[in-house]
């Protein structure tokens, strides 16, 4: 496997290329990354969002178009894709595949697991392939997403923060923010964060 990043636009979001058997595989196309993955793919197959919040979302029609190949979003955040809930107004795309929650799906050979961990957003999902989580803004080096913004939801944050405690093995971590980690070094974070998390609910 192979995993190109790139921050993206005011938030630097990472977008990322996953080339897994000579298949590209994009996830989370933020703002102005249309150009940086047209000059970094070479066998595009598929977008993939971890979540609808319009800083991962905004080049999904874009380069959906550019490229011709579909768009992969978790169920619960499609409605974000078309109206965005923090007030912004990313280009309106709309998913080929709506992703059930902890769906396991096969595209173009690439073995890839939509893992739900709800509480930043309602559909947000860490996306698995082989070894690696691409954790968008659930779990970040030594942090979690917010569960203040519209939709969120402190109480799912708290099951799904307890849900990660769970999962045995080891992952390296791609987060939507920031530097890659480890699974078990964020799992000994994680009982901090639920504490954190408990005492605003």
């Amino acid at each position: 496997m192979e995993i190109k990043i790139q921050p993206m636009g005011p938030t630097q979001t990472n977008c990322y290329i996953v080339t897994v058997d000579g298949k590209d595989i994009i996830i989370d196309p933020g703002m102005g990354a249309t150009q940086w993955v047209l000059d970094n793919v070479t066998n595009p197959v598929a977008i993939l969002n971890t979540h609808g919040h319009f800083d991962h979302v905004w080049s999904n029609k874009e380069v959906k178009e550019t490229l011709k190949i579909p768009l992969y979003c978790p169920k619960e955040d499609v409605f974000m894709l078309t109206n965005c809930p923090l007030g912004q107004t990313p280009p309106e795309s709309t998913p080929d595949h709506i992703v059930e929650n902890d769906e396991a799906l096969t595209i173009e050979g690439v073995e890839i697991k939509f893992r739900h961990f709800p509480g930043h957003t309602p559909g947000c999902s860490i996306i698995e392939i082989q070894d690696v989580w691409f954790s968008g803004d659930f779990l970040f080096e030594q942090s979690i997403g917010r569960w203040d913004f519209p939709f969120s939801s402190g109480e799912a944050m708290v099951k799904s923060l307890e849900k990660a405690l769970t999962v045995e093995g080891d992952y390296t971590l791609y987060p939507g923010h920031g530097l890659s980690t480890t699974l078990k070094a964020e799992q000994r974070v994680i009982p901090y964060w639920i504490e954190q998390v408990k005492q605003t609910i």
